[in-house]
């Protein structure tokens, strides 16, 4: 599972352009909003746009993401349970 965790890891400094950032800078179970990375809800859109394309992954309901962007080991396993 690291390897989806760093894969994820890079695709979310990358699309949310967080470059001030690296891999290794953020730690698998750091909340991803509030007082963790700080993220929004225009990042969350971003994020899902990202499942999406990546992972053919759609999220449709807002409470289910809530869940599924907690932290970088959340988004991992979401996307190992259900994964095309």
């Amino acid at each position: 599972m690291s390897e989806l965790t760093q894969e994820l890891k890079a695709k979310i400094i990358t699309q949310l352009n967080l470059e001030d950032l690296t891999v290794d800078d953020l730690d698998d179970h750091t909340p991803l909003f509030g007082d963790g990375l700080g993220l929004d809800s225009i990042d969350a859109l971003e994020l899902i746009v990202m499942l999406d394309k990546s992972y053919g992954i759609k999220l449709s309901d807002p409470k289910e993401g809530r869940k599924v962007f907690e932290t970088v080991q959340t988004m991992a396993d979401f996307i190992e349970a259900n994964r095309k």
